[in-house]
């Protein structure tokens, strides 16, 4: 029955961000279930450290597999300093690291990322 109405399944995410050679500290990062036909399930949000580093675990309920997603919000080339407009890089998370249940185990590691790079499919978000 619990099927029906869907199941748990879990997804968690690490990295570090850098810009200019040094960590993004305070970048906004966010995890979501990626809804096709609806407004995307927020799993989880928090913050880079000092270091720049970041750990994010969330979990949605759905009736088929969760389609998890990483976005990172940052102004790491000072183009708007002074606005909430922030560029924003979408990473998806491969499927193996999705967990039934409320805990996921296995961990996608993005690495470090330097934010000065372009990246495809990056664009201005002014609502994040």
């Amino acid at each position: 029955m619990a099927n029906l109405f869907g199941q748990k399944q879990s997804v968690t995410v690490v990295g570090m961000l850098k810009c200019k050679g040094k960590p993004s500290a305070g970048t906004k990062v966010k995890l979501y279930d990626n809804d096709h036909f609806t407004t995307d399930d927020l799993m989880a949000q928090s913050k880079t450290d000092n270091y720049g580093r970041f750990r994010l675990g969330g979990t949605a309920k759905e009736i088929t597999k969760i389609d998890p997603k990483l976005n990172l919000y940052h102004d790491c080339n000072g183009d708007f300093p002074f606005t909430p407009c922030k560029w924003k890089i979408t990473i998806k998370i491969p499927k193996n690291y999705i967990t039934t249940g409320s805990h996921a185990p296995k961990v996608f590691d993005i690495g470090v990322l330097n934010l000065e790079g372009k990246f495809s499919g990056q664009k201005r978000d002014c609502i994040n």
